[in-house]
Parts: structure tokens; C-alpha cells; sequence
């Protein structure tokens, strides 16, 4: 677990589902100079698609890069910790290009690691349940083998990479079943693309939509996650993917027990930035800019 310096109760802002749109970024950037958060927490699809006319991997050595290192420059000591994972959209061979700039100091690749800062611990876990789509870098089985109508198999679709685990058979449970192992997750806050099942933050536009006569499920997000929130209580979770969940059901913000679960994806051209104080995220802000 790496040790990572901080305030004691930094302003926080949360953004994603970013999808590399310059004047997202633009609005993000003038933001951070003018309040100065201590930490900026990135919940995954921050790149350009895959298949689109960008380059992901230009785009994080080229724009992202610059737009951080300009910051850094100009904010110098209040430069904020920077902690991202990827999402669905975002192809997992940028991977050591995100790597280079955690070597520049620029932000910390959070997928599967764990960081304390502030007196918290921060994770960060990037899969999803499958989805329609055939990209399937970042997709994982949820709870079981089964995929809902409509949907592509993890192991049947597309990958910018090899992945180091067998995705016939791999599944989002079992990995946060194992990690993060038996830690005390009550000063804890996680960083998941996918929003946890059946709430007011994985709603999707799909009501009417048959595949085969079977009628779809509206709600999207992961069984896994949402079970793995109820059984362990994390103090704090951070997700995205949805992006209309927001607009549909007038929810961005629910508690889960003792967990406090913020969805931050939404599904217009303006920037939604989540802004809160560490310490409080019950107290969190919605801002569309």
C-alpha cells in the first residue's frame, strides 16, 4: 500500500465519463485553478473512443499530459493529488502511457491499488458487468457466467490487449471477494466505473426494449459491486458509466447503509463536477458547468 501525503480534509472534485472532450477538460482545468482542490479523483472513460477518430494513447501523451503539466507549473504546490482509473471506453493498451505520467508525478493509476492519504484508503477497480458492446477491455462476468439479453460475453467480443486472467470464466465477484481482502474498509472510499445494481444510479433509457421478446432490465450497474458495498461498507464510492441515470431517476447521491454512493457520469455536453470535503461527501455538490 503506498503512502501518499495530503491535508487532513481536502476539497474534493470528482469527474467522469470525460469520453475526451477538449471543452470537458477545458472546464475542469479553469475549475482546479480557481478553488484548488486537494484531490481530483477521475472515475474512468476520460479518453477519446477507441474506435473514433483520436487516439486514446496520443490523447494521454498529448493532451492530458499537457493540460496536467501546465497545471502543476502554474499551481506549484497546490497542485492537487491526482488518482484515475479507466472505463469501458477507455482501451487498456494506454495503460503505460498513464504509467508515465504517475513517473512524472502528473496523477496515480488507481486500477486494483490502494493508496492512504488524508487518513482514508483509496482503491480503485475499472470493470464492469457486460454490456451490447464488442470492445471488452475493461467488461468481466458480474456474479456468474450469465449475460443479460442483448448483451456480448466478455470472452466473445474485442481487446487492444491480451488480459492476464481467462475472461470465459473471470468474474467481478470473485475479485472483490479476494481484494480487498479483510482490510477495514470503514475510512474508505473506491473509485468503480460500474454503479451498483438496481439503485437510483444505474438507471438506464432502456424501458420498452425487447431482445427476443424478453424485456430488458433497466438497471445496468453490477450486482457485485452493489453486494460487496452492503456486506463490507466502505465509507465513500465513487461511480459512473450511466450516463442518463442522473436525469432519469433525479438521483446522483444514495446511501447504502453506511456507504455513501455518488453517481457522476451525466448524459449532456456540460461538465457535472462532484465537489465535496472528505470528511462529509453527504454534503457533496452537483455542479453542471
Amino acid at each position: 500500500m503506498e503512502q501518499a501525503s495530503g491535508g487532513e480534509n481536502p476539497l474534493v472534485f470528482f469527474v467522469t465519463d470525460l469520453h475526451g472532450r477538449i471543452s470537458r477538460y477545458t472546464l475542469l482545468e479553469e475549475q482546479i485553478i480557481r478553488e484548488k482542490p486537494g484531490l481530483l479523483l477521475f472515475g474512468g472513460d476520460l479518453l477519446p473512443h477507441f474506435r473514433g477518430p483520436d487516439n486514446p494513447e496520443m490523447f494521454v501523451g498529448g493532451f492530458l499530459t499537457s493540460m496536467f503539466l501546465r497545471l502543476k507549473h502554474r499551481l506549484k504546490k497546490d497542485y492537487p493529488r491526482v488518482m484515475m482509473i479507466l472505463g469501458n471506453d477507455d482501451p487498456a493498451c494506454v495503460v503505460p502511457d498513464i504509467l508515465k505520467g504517475e513517473e512524472t508525478g502528473l496523477w496515480t493509476y488507481m486500477h486494483g491499488r490502494t493508496i492512504k492519504l488524508a487518513g482514508y484508503s483509496f482503491y480503485g477497480y475499472s470493470f464492469i458487468p457486460p454490456t451490447p458492446f464488442l470492445f471488452k477491455d475493461w467488461e468481466k462476468y458480474d456474479v456468474s457466467r450469465y449475460t443479460d439479453p442483448g448483451c456480448i460475453p466478455p470472452d466473445c467480443g474485442k481487446r487492444s490487449i491480451v488480459p492476464d486472467y481467462d475472461p470465459a470464466w473471470a468474474n467481478m465477484a470473485e475479485d472483490l471477494n479476494t481484494w480487498p481482502g479483510d482490510a477495514d474498509l470503514s475510512r474508505s472510499v473506491f473509485l468503480f466505473h460500474s454503479p451498483p445494481y438496481r439503485t437510483g444510479l444505474d438507471r438506464a433509457a432502456l424501458d420498452g426494449q425487447t431482445v427476443d421478446h424478453v424485456p430488458l432490465d433497466v438497471h445496468i450497474g453490477s450486482i457485485a459491486v452493489y453486494r460487496f458495498i452492503m456486506n463490507r461498507q466502505p465509507f465513500l464510492t465513487l461511480h459512473g458509466h450511466v450516463h442518463e441515470s442522473t436525469r432519469l431517476t433525479g438521483t446522483w447521491m444514495e446511501k447504502l447503509g453506511r456507504t455513501v454512493a455518488i453517481q457522476g457520469a451525466g448524459d449532456t455536453d456540460k461538465l457535472v463536477l462532484i465537489r465535496f470535503y472528505l470528511e462529509y461527501p453527504e454534503q457533496a455538490v452537483r455542479l453542471e458547468l
